[in-house]
C-alpha cells in the first residue's frame, strides 16, 4: 500500500509533501519557506516573525464566528537520527518512507511524525472547505526540538487565540493539561596530551533502541554512553587507561543508541579478556529482555591520534560514571509521572576537547534545579567546567477547563472509553507560550507513535485516522465566547 491510497488521504498526502522537504532543527529555511508558500496560495493571511515561526490566520466558516478563537500549533523541525548503515543527508534529502501493515516508517532514520504530522493535520484543516470550525490562527514554530527558540521568541500580542491546541502528544487515548520543563548543562574541559604508552582497544557499543529522553525516560532503554561508562570504570580496577577518544550519543533530547571509545592500555589481550568475561557479560545479561539487539564489540585496534593522561582519563571515566542518568524523582502528586530526570545525551573527547551534553528535565522547578547542581557538583570535583543555557519552563495542569471538559466528553462520546488527562515528562511549547498568554486555555493531544528521536520511529495509522475524527469533533464544539 502507497501513502496516497491510506485515510485520511488529506492528511497523508500533506505528511507526504512536508517530508521531501528538508527540515533539521536549527536549519528550518527551507520548510518555512515551504510553509509561507502553502499559506500565501491558500489566499490567507501568512506572516513570519523575526525568529521564523510561520503564523497562518484563517476566519471562521460559516455559522462559527460566535465561538472562542483558537490557536493550532505544531512545530517544522524534525530530530534528524540515522543507523550508521544508512547513508543519509538530512539537510538535502527528503525522508523516505513506507508502510508495514498498520505503520508508516522510514527507511533507517527518523520518520518525522513528531511534529509533522501535526503540522500536516493543520495544513489539512486551513485548505479545507468542507470542517466547521471558528477564528483559527495556525502557528508553525521553529527548532522545538533542540533549544524551544521558536516558542522562545513568539512576542506577546502575536496571537489573539483564546484557546491552544497543540498536537504534540503521541498516544491517542491521552489528553495531555501539563509538561517538564527543562535545562541544558553542558560540562566541558580542555585537556593536554601526550604519546600513548600502551596498546590501542576499540569500544563499542551499539544496537540500542534510544528513543525520547522525556517520554522513553522511564522505560529502562539502555543508554550507550552510561554502558561506556561501565565498562571503563570497572576496567579500572585492573588497568591505568589513557582515553585518545569517545564519540557517544548525539541529540540532547534523544537517548544515546551508540558509543566509541579509543583506548590504550598496558596489554590489551588482557583487557579484552577481563572485559568480555566481566562486565561486558554482565550488562549483556542484564539488558537482554529490553535491548535484545544490544551489541558491546571490545577489540585490538590501531590509532594516530595522542591520548589524555592516565590521571586526566580517570577523572573522565569517574564522573561518568557518576553522572546520574534515567528518572531522578518520581512525581508525590501525578500517579506514574516521572517528575525529574537526566538523559547524559553526548559525551565527545577528541584531541584533548572533552564535551559531555545533558538535558535536564521536570515539573518542579526547584527539583529541575536540584539535578543540574547534581550534575554541577559532581563534575566540579573532578575540576571540569559546568554551563547552564536553554532553561525553560514547565506548564502547569488545568484539568477542570472548560476546553479539557468539553474534548473529554467527545472522546468519551465517540470512542465509548474514557481519555487519559495526563500530563506528561515531555517539553512541550505549552509551557513557554503560556508564560507570555497566560489567559490563554491550552491542550495537547495527537496521534501514537512509537520510536520518537529514534531510526524506529513509526506511526500508526488507524490511530491517525481516529486523531482526524477527533479534531474535526473538537473544531465544531469549540465553546462560545
Amino acid at each position: 500500500m502507497e501513502l496516497s491510497n491510506i485515510e485520511p488521504q488529506i492528511i497523508w498526502k500533506n505528511f507526504s509533501k512536508l517530508n521531501a522537504v528538508p527540515r533539521p532543527s536549527k536549519k528550518e529555511e527551507k520548510v518555512i519557506a515551504f510553509i509561507k508558500e502553502f499559506g500565501e496560495n491558500l489566499g490567507l493571511e501568512t506572516t513570519v516573525d523575526e525568529v521564523g515561526n510561520v503564523i497562518i490566520k484563517k476566519p471562521a466558516t460559516s455559522g462559527m464566528e460566535n465561538r472562542k478563537s483558537i490557536v493550532m500549533q505544531s512545530h517544522l523541525d524534525m530530530v534528524c537520527q540515522k543507523n550508521n548503515d544508512v547513508n543519509f543527508d538530512f539537510e538535502t534529502q527528503g525522508i523516505q518512507m513506507e508502510v508495514d501493515g498498520d505503520w508508516v516508517k522510514a527507511k533507517g532514520t527518523t520518520l518525522g511524525a513528531d511534529n509533522g504530522l501535526g503540522v500536516a493535520t493543520i495544513m489539512s484543516v486551513l485548505e479545507s472547505s468542507d470542517i466547521p470550525h471558528p477564528d483559527l490562527e495556525a502557528l508553525f514554530t521553529i527548532d522545538e526540538e533542540t533549544g524551544m527558540t521558536g516558542a522562545l521568541g513568539l512576542k506577546p500580542g502575536q496571537l489573539t487565540g483564546q484557546i491552544l491546541l497543540n498536537l504534540d502528544t503521541e498516544e491517542d487515548d491521552e489528553i495531555d493539561i501539563g509538561c517538564a520543563g527543562g535545562i541544558d548543562v553542558t560540562i566541558n574541559q580542555n585537556y593536554s596530551t601526550e604519546a600513548s604508552n600502551g596498546q590501542i582497544v576499540r569500544i563499542e557499543v551499539k544496537g540500542l533502541q534510544g528513543g525520547h529522553s522525556g517520554m522513553d525516560i522511564h522505560k529502562g532503554f539502555g543508554n550507550a554512553n552510561i554502558i561506556l561508562g561501565r565498562i571503563l570504570y570497572k576496567a579500572l580496577e585492573n588497568q591505568n587507561i589513557q582515553l585518545i577518544s569517545i564519540d557517544g550519543g548525539s541529540l540532547r533530547n534523544a537517548i544515546p543508541r551508540e558509543a566509541v571509545a579509543l583506548i590504550s592500555v598496558r596489554n590489551s589481550n588482557e583487557f579484552i579478556e577481563n572485559a568480555t568475561e566481566g562486565i561486558k557479560k554482565q550488562i549483556l545479561e542484564e539488558f537482554a529482555s529490553i535491548e535484545a539487539a544490544l551489541q558491546i564489540n571490545i577489540e585490538n585496534s590501531t590509532s594516530s591520534d595522542k591520548a589524555l593522561s592516565e590521571e586526566d582519563s580517570k577523572k573522565i571515566i569517574l564522573v561518568l560514571k557518576s553522572l546520574h542518568n534515567g528518572v531522578y524523582r518520581m512525581s508525590p502528586d501525578v500517579k506514574d509521572l516521572v517528575e525529574s530526570s537526566n538523559n547524559v545525551a553526548r559525551v565527545a573527547l577528541k584531541e584533548g576537547d572533552l564535551k559531555i551534553l545533558n538535558l535536564s528535565r521536570s515539573s518542579v522547578d526547584s527539583s529541575k534545579d536540584s539535578v543540574a547542581e547534581q550534575l554541577k557538583s559532581v563534575s566540579e570535583l573532578a575540576g571540569m567546567k559546568v554551563e547552564f543555557s536553554g532553561s525553560y519552563p514547565g506548564w502547569k495542569p488545568k484539568p477542570g477547563s472548560e476546553i479539557v471538559q468539553m474534548m473529554e466528553k467527545i472522546y468519551t462520546e465517540k470512542f465509548t472509553e474514557k481519555p487519559h488527562v495526563v500530563a506528561c515528562h515531555a517539553g512541550l511549547e505549552c509551557g513557554i507560550i503560556g508564560a507570555n498568554y497566560p489567559e490563554m486555555e491550552m491542550v495537547s493531544y495527537g496521534p501514537t507513535i512509537r520510536g520518537a528521536h529514534s531510526p524506529d520511529e513509526k506511526a500508526n495509522i488507524s490511530s491517525t485516522q481516529k486523531f482526524w475524527a477527533f479534531t474535526k469533533d473538537i473544531l465544531a464544539n469549540i465553546p462560545l465566547k
